[in-house]
């Protein structure tokens, strides 16, 4: 099976699941939900997406900037506007990065390779953000199934994120001998978008602020929807939907998302109708909060563009 035929077939698959998740929970409840969804939660939801957006296309011209490629402040927050809508609309969730790293190329040979390098680690370091996340979350599991777990499989679970962090550990200490050529290439770039004169620490409160993101739009979803999640969702529940958003494969996590929601929400003792409203909320509330700038910015270029002409 080539790509396209890969891609067209995860996207109708994902799609198959979402409708099976809507037909299969409460159609007319899951309505009723969305119809009552506050407004005042839809503003909040939308100014936290612009403040996630913005955050992250700071961390790609910061990221870019550290390869040697500098990129305008106002073309990064555009680049990525649009970028975000179309990783949550088309097949494979990053084509709107590869769609970003293309149209950013520069003149001459080996023009891509730069920009693609600056995308790729940007993604990555907001990858690694949720890796963090989530392996925080599992020492936070047992208390969230602490009257359904147990006691040794809470040790368990304790003890494999002990393993966890430990192995990260190790992997940082690992000699570049023992790294796969094409990771010993990226050594050089790595350590000056990760590490050099203190990047770590912007990557660090860049990637805080970003996560923090989407963590909030998810609670803002769910409390929309009538179901109010305890903090302890922030470190549990919620990172493992978002996880799914990282597969590439269907639209933009839309599927998937909501299956993980459907089968999370009623840990903490509400309906799965009530996590598949959220999560479908959730992708709603994000998408809009990207493609309503995008069509903006993209109204101006062209009315700008017939201005200069005439």
């Amino acid at each position: 099976m080539d790509l396209r035929k890969f891609a067209t077939f995860s996207a109708l698959a994902s799609l198959a699941l979402l409708a099976l998740l809507v037909t299969a929970t409460e159609p007319i409840l899951l309505g009723d939900m969305l119809k009552r969804v506050p407004a005042s939660h839809m503003v909040a939801a939308f100014v936290v997406v612009q403040i996630q957006i913005l955050a992250s296309a700071y961390r790609w011209q910061f990221t870019a900037g550290r390869l040697g490629h500098e990129i305008e402040a106002g073309l990064a927050i555009r680049e990525y506007y649009v970028s975000s809508a179309l990783n949550l609309v088309l097949p494979g969730g990053m084509a709107g990065d590869a769609i970003r790293a293309y149209r950013n190329r520069t003149e001459g040979k080996g023009g891509w390779k730069r920009p693609a390098t600056a995308v790729f680690l940007e993604r990555l370091s907001g990858q690694i953000a949720f890796f963090v996340l989530c392996a925080m979350g599992l020492w936070a599991w047992p208390f969230l199934l602490k009257d359904q777990l147990p006691q040794g499989i809470s040790l368990a679970l304790w003890a494999a994120a002990a393993l966890l962090l430990a192995f990260l550990g190790l992997a940082l200490g690992v000699k570049q001998s023992h790294l796969p050529a094409r990771f010993r290439n990226l050594k050089p770039a790595l350590a000056k978008v990760f590490w050099h004169d203190g990047a770590w620490i912007v990557q660090a409160g860049l990637n805080l602020i970003i996560v923090s993101g989407y963590i909030a739009t998810f609670l803002i979803a769910s409390d929309a929807v009538g179901a109010p999640l305890p903090p302890i969702a922030a470190f549990t529940i919620l990172p493992l939907c978002l996880l799914t958003m990282l597969i590439p494969a269907g639209i933009g996590g839309w599927g998937t998302r909501e299956a993980a929601a459907a089968a999370l929400w009623p840990l903490l003792g509400f309906a799965s109708t009530q996590g598949l409203a959220a999560s479908l909320l959730y992708g709603v509330l994000s998408l809009a909060g990207a493609a309503i700038p995008s069509a903006l910015a993209i109204v101006i270029a062209l009315v700008k563009g017939r201005l200069v002409r005439a």
